[in-house]
């Protein structure tokens, strides 16, 4: 019997959690923290269901376990473009009931979650509402060409092992071609005709003007 948690349950239970999706680049992680900080509430940054990582298993979460499977990273960084997206989609469809549980145990606080969020916008859809859901959309010549110009460990690691590989100008063309790929126009197409609210990084628009109007979408 598959286990399942009815849609009205979910949303009530979530009625005080924010989730904001999207693209590489686009600004999420900046605004869970800027908000989670003005609202006295919880961030909930990139993987936080990192915490529930024990719990998975290589056959029925074989994308999630994928870093104990490898070869190695030179393995990890030479995949196709195919592969990675595959993975990618994969990890985010294994890490969605993570991320539930998680948002569970968070929202028994009681404070205002806000949530940088993989969960698809079909999920969304079945756990959230229109003013509790933000997508957050970067071009993708800017999500891909800048990707290394964050200074956040994870980023920092891949450009290392991309130096470290015999040919490292077809490795970073390579990951480059993967990047495009998990941004690509159609999935950036499908983020704008997904019927939630959608903002789009701008050189003109300040930080602060874009914290304002998630707060005006959120109703906060």
């Amino acid at each position: 019997m598959s286990i399942s948690i009815k849609s009205n349950i979910l949303k009530y239970i979530f009625r005080n959690v924010y989730f904001i999706n999207g693209t590489a680049y686009a600004g999420k992680s900046t605004m869970v923290k800027l908000l989670s900080e003005k609202y006295d509430g919880v961030m909930c940054g990139e993987n936080y269901h990192f915490n529930l990582m024990n719990t998975i298993n290589k056959v029925d979460q074989p994308n999630l376990s994928y870093f104990e499977t490898m070869k190695d990273w030179q393995e990890f960084i030479g995949r196709t473009p195919e592969e990675y997206d595959n993975w990618i989609i994969g990890c985010g469809e294994e890490a969605t009931d993570l991320e539930i549980v998680r948002l569970i145990q968070l929202a028994e606080q009681g404070k205002k979650v806000f949530v940088d969020t993989n969960i698809s916008v079909e999920v969304l859809k079945e756990i959230s509402d229109y003013h509790h859901v933000a997508v957050m959309l970067c071009p993708q010549s800017m999500s891909v060409d800048r990707f290394f110009e964050r200074q956040d460990e994870e980023k920092q690691f891949i450009l290392k092992q991309i130096n470290k590989a015999d040919n490292p100008e077809r490795a970073m063309e390579n990951y480059k071609a993967c990047l495009e790929r998990i941004n690509s126009y159609e999935k950036y197409q499908a983020y704008e005709n997904s019927g939630f609210f959608t903002m789009v990084r701008t050189k003109e628009r300040t930080i602060e003007d874009a914290l304002t109007i998630l707060e005006n979408h959120f109703k906060l």
